[in-house]
Parts: structure tokens; C-alpha cells; sequence
């Protein structure tokens, strides 16, 4: 009998043979959401429970099994797939693990397991009259909050609630040794040393495998206003978001923005999607204000744009959640209607919010400058700095030999530009196996020394997720 026929043999017998995928079946867990990368495991498995979970762990750290921690497999920097090579590596999906364990209407928190939907953790919060904010509302079916956390992830409500990082009181997780440390505290005040739940969180699955936490609960609107507004130019963008946070506070949630490259997209791919406004802009903001008292707000909304001055070309205000959303579907139908047109040159970054400008116009020019006839997909989180900035051939035929020859050299342009604002290459999606190259060109030694070591304590073996982060 061969050793990894034992293996296999042994991890059955602790979760059960129907929570063991191999060969064809294990196939879809190696394939990563944007199709970039594609290789096998040697198994899938599903444990059922925290316990489960760490038998499994301690299994492969017994046998130097490496470990690849997945939840709803939509990373977009191949973080949750196994790495190509001859290194055996299992595949630990937490999905069975969807139980909301508690949950604290008074505290304002909610106890949940790493496998839970994100779309399911909106329901039980708001039956409690609460709200959970994570906002990625483009793949909340499909992300489970395991991985988000995992992931750092951010979305569209970070302006006002921060990200995964700023949503999390306490966590449970699974060492590199298989043991379970116990973090699920519900305090927002504990100074009893060193804050361990924040090097879980963002450091996709390469320290340890997150299985539960306990996450902050908000009061649940009760009024709200949306806006679209067409823009001269992402300098007027952001002198209106300081104005606007300024005129209406911590009521503003949201402030997204979506070139007319982008607009153009999802128009053409995305049915029940029309025009904004009459007349063709190259700039639209779709921002949002929220309230837990019932007052309306799209009374303020409209004075406070109203008050701003010149650069706003048009703007409608609607308190109507069915009316809203229309605009709402042009901005969370960019990345599908993107890749309808075939792949691109993705590029997640952050800059201060009053560069953001500088950022798109010297990133634009750069590439315009090195490729003529660029199509640059430029939209997002301009809230919160983070821009989704693509690049591609708007010819299909010629986008394959472009992204073949030229990736490179782009995302060293973007990255590059993107640093010289003080930014990040990896805002909200992870560095994974896409960008882990990227991060040791661009953190300072001493940071990547003091990243390797911690890694070194918690897993020297190096079977958390090999090859990924750094």
C-alpha cells in the first residue's frame, strides 16, 4: 500500500469517506474563480467541525502533507488553490461549516462559522433589527467569510465601517500544529498583550486556519438616500467626497466611481442596464447615504450637492431602494462585463484618497504612452482609495498576444506609479500566489524579515499554504 493511499485511507476515517474528494472529483478545488491557475490536489476534504479540522491538521503535519485552507474559492490572486509542483497538498474546504453559533443583539456581535455565506450573514442580523456590514455585494453568494477574513476583504462600505479587519472582536483558529487556540472573545477592550486575532486576518490561510469569529454588528438603517452623479473629472470626485463627508458625516456609507470605459462594458453585456442621464458622461459617482433614524435624507443629499459648486455636471437623488439599484447594477457589473470581453491586466491598488487624480492620470498616461491603443478599465472603492485599474486590448485576436508579451512590463508601470503615491499593489483581494513575487519588490526588507519570522514561529514546516504571501 502506498504512503499517500494510507493517507488517505487515515483522513477518511476522521472525517468520513463521503467528505473525501480525489482525482476527477477534487478537479473543480484546484481551479481558481478567474481561471488562471489549475492544479491538482492530492484530496478535497470537508471536516465537518473545528475538531474535525484539527485532526485533519495534525494528520498532515504528521505525515508533511502541505495544507491549502479554502472557503468559496473566489480568490482573484489564486490564494485558495493548490500551488503547481510536486509538493502533495491537500485541500481543506471549511464550506460544511456554516452554522451562525450565536448571536448577541445586545452586544452587537455574532459568533459564525468559517464556511457561512456572506449573503447568509445578512439575514439573521437583520431579523435582530442589526446589520453586518461587509459589503461585497458582486460575489456574497458565493465568498464565505472565512476566507474574507482570510483575505482582509473590503468592498464597498469600508468608508464608513472599515474592512473585515475592523469588523473582528475575536477569532478561533487552527495552528500549523493542529492545535485550536481560542480567541473568541466579544470585548472591544482587551489590552492583556499582543492583539494575535490581526495576524490571522489578511494573512490568507499561511499562519493558521481561521474556523470561526466574532464579528461587530451595527444598528440597521432605517433611511436612506442614493445619488448619481456625472463628474468633469476624478479631481472633482474627490474634492466632492470631502465636501460631502464634511456636509453629511458617518452618514455617507458608500462613494463609488466608474469611468466611461467601464459604463461602456457594462451596457453592452449586462441586460436591463441603460444610460444614467441623457447626455454621455466620462465620469459617474454612485454615493450613498444612511441613516438609523427614519428621517429622509435625500433632502440633504441634494443640498449638499447642491452646495459644492462647479465640476458636477448632472446628478438625480432617489430615496427608492428599487429606483437606486439601477445604478447600483452599473457599478457591480464592471468586473462580469469586463471579462465578457475576454482577460485583462488586473491591477488592485490604493493610493491616499486626495491622490487618487494624480494616481489615474499618470497611470493613464504612462500606458498610453508605452501601448497606443490601451482600453483601461479604471472603477471602485474611490471611498477608500482602492481602485480596480485593467488594462487590455480592446481586439481580441491582438489582446492575447498584448497580455502574452507585455503583463509584465504593465503591472510593473501600475505598481511602480502606485508606490511612488505611498500605495498598495494589494488593496482588498490578497497577494496569493498572483502577487507574491510583486510584494517582496515592493515591502521594505525589515518588513518582509519580520513577516518571514513570524511565519517561521507559527508554521516552520511550511505547510500553511505553501507559496503563497511570501
Amino acid at each position: 500500500m502506498s504512503t499517500n493511499t494510507q493517507f488517505l485511507e487515515s483522513l477518511a476515517a476522521l472525517t468520513g469517506a463521503d467528505a473525501v474528494l480525489t482525482g476527477a472529483d477534487a478537479a473543480p478545488y484546484g481551479k481558481d474563480w478567474r481561471g488562471r491557475y489549475a492544479n491538482p490536489a492530492l484530496a478535497v476534504v470537508f471536516p465537518a467541525d473545528t475538531q474535525q479540522v484539527s485532526a485533519v491538521v495534525k494528520l498532515c503535519a504528521a505525515n508533511k502533507i502541505s495544507i491549502v485552507p479554502q472557503g468559496g474559492n473566489t480568490s482573484l490572486c489564486g490564494g485558495a488553490v493548490p500551488l503547481a509542483g510536486a509538493i502533495p497538498q491537500i485541500v481543506v474546504n471549511l464550506s460544511r461549516m456554516n452554522r451562525i453559533r450565536a448571536l448577541d443583539a445586545t452586544n452587537y456581535t455574532m459568533t459564525v462559522e468559517a464556511g457561512c455565506k456572506l449573503e447568509s450573514l445578512y439575514a439573521a442580523p437583520e431579523a435582530a433589527d442589526r446589520l453586518f456590514p461587509l459589503g461585497l455585494t458582486a460575489i456574497a453568494p458565493h465568498c464565505e467569510i472565512g476566507g474574507n477574513l482570510s483575505t482582509n476583504a473590503g468592498g464597498i462600505n469600508v468608508l464608513r465601517y472599515g474592512t473585515a479587519r475592523n469588523l473582528v472582536l475575536g477569532l478561533e483558529v487552527v495552528l500549523p500544529d493542529g492545535r485550536i487556540w481560542d480567541g473568541l472573545r466579544s470585548l472591544r477592550k482587551d489590552n492583556t498583550g499582543y492583539d494575535l486575532k490581526q495576524l490571522f486576518i489578511g494573512a490568507e490561510g499561511t499562519l493558521g486556519i481561521i474556523t470561526a469569529a466574532v464579528v461587530k454588528l451595527y444598528p440597521l438603517p432605517k433611511s436612506m438616500a442614493v445619488a448619481c452623479i456625472a463628474v468633469r473629472d476624478p479631481a472633482v470626485a474627490v474634492a466632492l467626497l470631502a465636501h460631502l463627508r464634511a456636509r453629511c458625516g458617518d452618514t455617507i456609507d458608500a462613494f463609488e466611481f466608474i469611468s466611461r470605459t467601464s459604463l461602456d462594458l457594462v451596457l453592452k453585456h449586462t441586460p436591463d442596464t441603460q444610460e444614467p442621464f441623457a447626455q454621455k458622461y466620462e465620469w459617474l459617482i454612485v454615493t450613498r447615504l444612511t441613516d438609523v433614524l427614519p428621517a429622509p435624507l435625500d433632502g440633504a443629499l441634494r443640498a449638499a450637492l447642491e452646495s459644492f459648486g462647479p465640476g458636477i455636471a448632472e446628478f438625480e437623488v432617489s430615496a427608492d431602494k428599487e429606483y437606486a439599484e439601477r445604478w447600483w447594477r452599473l457599478r457591480k457589473n464592471v468586473a462580469d462585463a469586463q471579462k465578457a470581453e475576454g482577460i485583462s491586466i488586473k491591477h488592485d491598488v490604493s493610493v491616499p484618497l486626495s491622490r487618487v487624480a494624480e494616481f489615474l492620470t499618470k497611470a493613464d498616461a504612462a500606458l498610453r504612452a508605452a501601448f497606443p491603443g490601451v482600453r483601461i478599465v479604471a472603477f471602485g472603492h474611490m471611498g477608500d482609495g482602492n481602485i480596480h485599474y485593467n488594462a487590455s486590448m480592446p481586439d481580441a485576436a491582438h489582446n492575447k498576444d498584448f497580455i502574452r508579451q507585455y503583463e509584465q512590463e504593465v503591472r510593473r508601470i501600475v505598481h511602480d506609479i502606485t508606490a511612488g503615491f505611498e500605495g498598495s499593489i494589494a488593496a482588498e483581494h490578497g497577494v496569493g500566489q498572483f502577487k507574491r513575487d510583486d510584494i517582496a519588490h515592493y515591502k521594505g526588507a525589515l518588513e518582509l524579515e519580520l513577516m518571514r519570522a513570524i511565519k517561521e514561529t507559527l508554521d516552520p514546516h511550511g505547510l500553511m499554504n505553501p507559496g503563497k504571501v511570501i
